[in-house]
């Protein structure tokens, strides 16, 4: 990627990022995500906290935490507020259906237990990250326990898929806040992601997957031209 398409989509996020920062209302508990666009809505939101804004925020990270309170957004946790009025976070990939990639920003677990403390889950993201179909460009993040972890890894590629775990600088294995490993499978096109998450949540030794189906309720992209909305079918 160039420097002038790294700023167009930077660009884009902030774009998003700040069109979800006002959808915030006083009073309001509020679970912020990981991530690259997760960080710029935490800045417009601490904009708008340190205007006057009254909020308590339950952080997907200890990364976003400590950016939170760094900026002023106080915190809480889901111990104290198990149902949140909104959660705000970015993805890895998104299909027609707003099912959603999510966890190379490593921190899957957390985002999805967060995720499922709200009935409205909002995703921001720039147009590159809308697919036809998940999996397309990104691997599927597989959080597992690092005990027996090969094993774990064996038995994923029983449904097809081809795991690498993941690895930082000198390549030490990444390890979540959870003290996790996370696994990082691509699948062949013909599987089809959205049937295949029970199989691998089912498999002992994974903690998590990044598949978040049926999660969001509304995507928010930027565009080149503006931003974007779109908004999960109601259930029949």
């Amino acid at each position: 990627m160039t420097d002038e398409s790294r700023d167009k989509a930077a660009a884009m996020k902030r774009r998003a990022a700040r069109q979800a920062a006002s959808l915030v209302q006083d009073g309001m508990i509020v679970g912020l995500g990981t991530g690259s666009t997760a960080r710029l809505f935490v800045e417009a939101l601490a904009e708008r906290v340190d205007q006057g804004l009254h909020i308590l925020a339950v952080a997907t990270s200890e990364a976003t935490a400590t950016q939170a309170s760094a900026s002023g957004i106080p915190l809480t946790t889901l111990d104290t507020y198990p149902k949140l009025d909104l959660v705000v976070d970015g993805a890895d990939e998104v299909d027609p259906e707003l099912n959603l990639i999510k966890g190379l920003g490593g921190a899957l677990l957390r985002e999805k237990i967060v995720a499922s403390a709200t009935d409205l889950l909002v995703i921001m993201v720039d147009e590159s990250k809308l697919v036809a179909r998940l999996g397309e460009h990104v691997p599927v993040p597989v959080e597992v326990e690092q005990f027996g972890w090969t094993l774990t890894a064996e038995t994923l590629r029983t449904l097809g898929a081809v795991p690498v775990r993941r690895t930082i600088a000198a390549e030490d294995p990444f390890v979540t806040d959870g003290g996790h490993f996370i696994l990082d499978c691509r699948f062949e096109p013909v599987v089809d992601l959205r049937q295949i998450g029970p199989l691998i949540k089912a498999i002992t030794g994974v903690v998590e997957h990044g598949l978040f189906l049926r999660m969001a309720s509304t995507v928010m992209v930027g565009t080149p031209d503006g931003l974007g909305t779109m908004r999960r079918a109601t259930e029949p």
